[in-house]
């Protein structure tokens, strides 16, 4: 048989029953675009949060109090018998590679300004703040160097806690009421968005010292560490550990570095982003099951086509690549369909709603097309080995 003929009496096929031909490749198509548009929202969200994750650099290292147990969680202050302090903070500093220290140290308290008062987040930190985490004062300053145990009362608000406290005025030099604690107010900060799940533009900074008072706390939250670019990271987290052994008496504490958070938060993402790629592919067992009923119902309606070509001298094999084909053909169809319906959905949502991120790579949109031709094949070689097998004289006496 010439390739001519195949792709004739293939496509002729097709075309002759247009309606089923038309169920097959839309069974398939739906199958294929749910894997395309839930594969899209997983990665989107993949890329998205990782964006968030690395906007403030890659030369961070975090260190928590408690040293980290073997199941991998960490008992914080209670599991250590000396917690982390503004002395450890401050002797971070003088390690040479050093660029930036900050103490930290998070919790929640009604501010209060004039009439006006609402709860939101405080953060007490220090003045490398802005440089550590790649953010931008709008006006004003943020908090100075000062007496890191007993530091001025200044604060410096999130834009957004700006706007609902003072509108459209100028707040700094004002004074605001934190926890029934007066401040004075020296800087707004930029915009800066929301950021897994915490809004960094509804807040108020203040020093890390005073928050330890204000939430009555005697261990720091966090320090991190900025370290200069080409540093190894294996020598800035040994200088950490030998620095803070050396106060501690022992490594009580965690060392986080930027990239071991990357690694665990990208594996938690990868396995969204499988799982909802796995919820799609529940889809494509139905295409495939569509083809496997749809192409044994045509071995049965066509018989006597069979019994014709093995009297023209159709061998075996030529019968079976011809319904093989024809079952890969819809399915390429059905395929190809599927990432127009797919990634249209996609981008639609996205129109709609801009805050969900989408992303189609280029590779997802390959194996889809790749993964619709292969369950063609796979699903039409029962029903091809069916019309492979008939006799050709029963075949050309059916009815």
């Amino acid at each position: 048989m010439q390739t001519g003929d195949f792709l004739r009496l293939t496509l002729g096929a097709i075309v002759a029953h247009r309606l089923r031909s038309f169920l097959t490749v839309l069974g398939i198509a739906v199958g294929i675009a749910a894997v395309i548009l839930l594969t899209s929202i997983g990665e989107g969200i993949h890329r998205f949060v990782l964006q968030e994750f690395t906007q403030f650099g890659t030369t961070l290292v975090a260190i928590n109090p408690g040293k980290a147990t073997t199941a991998g969680t960490s008992m914080g202050v209670f599991g250590t018998e000396r917690p982390l302090s503004l002395g450890d903070a401050k002797a971070l500093e003088r390690l040479p590679w050093v660029r930036a220290v900050v103490p930290f140290v998070q919790g929640n308290a009604e501010v209060k300004a004039g009439n006006l008062r609402r709860r939101t987040f405080v953060y007490g930190s220090g003045p490398a703040m802005p440089e550590a985490f790649r953010m931008k004062v709008r006006s004003g300053r943020f908090l100075p160097v000062d007496d890191p145990v007993a530091p001025r009362a200044f604060a410096v608000l999130g834009s957004k806690l700006r706007r609902e406290l003072f509108g459209d005025g100028n707040p700094l030099g004002r004074r605001i009421t934190i926890a029934g604690e007066r401040y004075r107010v020296i800087g707004v900060m930029e915009p800066k968005g929301t950021v897994l799940g915490f809004d960094l533009d509804d807040t108020v900074y203040i020093p890390a010292a005073r928050a330890l008072g204000m939430f009555n706390r005697d261990s720091l939250f966090e320090i991190d560490v900025m370290y200069r670019e080409g540093t190894p990271v294996d020598k800035v987290v040994k200088g950490i550990k030998t620095t803070l052994e050396a106060r501690h008496g022992r490594e009580d504490f965690t060392v986080t570095t930027q990239q071991q958070m990357l690694d665990v938060l990208g594996s938690v993402l990868d396995v969204l982003t499988f799982a909802v790629a796995a919820i799609g592919g529940i889809s494509l067992l139905v295409g495939a099951i569509g083809i496997v009923t749809i192409m044994s119902i045509a071995v049965n309606e066509r018989i006597h086509e069979i019994g014709l070509l093995r009297a023209l001298g159709a061998t075996r094999g030529q019968v079976l690549v011809l319904f093989l084909g024809e079952a890969m053909v819809l399915a390429a169809l059905g395929g190809i369909s599927g990432l127009g319906l797919g990634m249209g959905v996609a981008w639609l949502l996205h129109a709609l709603m801009p805050a969900l991120p989408v992303h189609t790579p280029l590779l997802y949109v390959l194996l889809a097309e790749a993964l619709a031709v292969g369950i063609g094949l796979l699903a039409g070689v029962a029903p091809a080995r069916q019309a492979a097998r008939l006799d050709p004289i029963q075949a050309l006496r059916a009815e």
